[in-house]
């Protein structure tokens, strides 16, 4: 099988159109979460742990002055941005709890579809016809 015929079978049988779908869908559902994320539960999480905000804590390495905003500390030389590290990942994990969630819920609705009978064998249909067909 020639290389292009068998790149032809491979982009045929949905795996490439499987792959685009899935990265449209993530790219826009990325962008829910990121929302959820940022705009709703971080704001929750700071009010819980006193309003603190996390991605503004670091380390400074150039001499900066305590207090500055992250970005104007790191315009004024090296940080060691560990606050910012942990808003990412905490972002993550409610993320990834977010996700499993969803595919639980997916996972539950699948198992709830009623399964359909199975089909009657075609020899059973038949005799069923003929004992029909006597009976008249």
């Amino acid at each position: 099988m020639s290389f292009v015929s068998e790149f032809k079978e491979f982009a045929i049988k949905g795996n490439v159109m499987d792959l685009a779908v899935g990265v449209i869908i993530g790219g826009a559902f990325g962008k829910i979460v990121d929302s959820i994320v940022n705009d709703l539960i971080m704001p929750l999480v700071g009010k819980v742990v006193g309003g603190l905000d996390f991605s503004n804590y670091y380390i400074a390495l150039a001499g900066q002055t305590a207090g500055l905003p992250l970005a104007d500390a790191k315009k004024a030389g090296a940080v060691f941005a560990y606050g910012n590290f942990l808003t990412v990942a905490l972002n993550f994990m409610i993320l990834a709890f977010i996700i499993f969630l969803m595919i639980k819920q997916v996972n539950r609705l699948k198992n709830e579809a009623p399964a359909a009978p199975p089909a009657t064998p075609e020899d059973i249909v038949l005799l069923r016809e003929i004992r029909d067909n006597l009976k008249h």
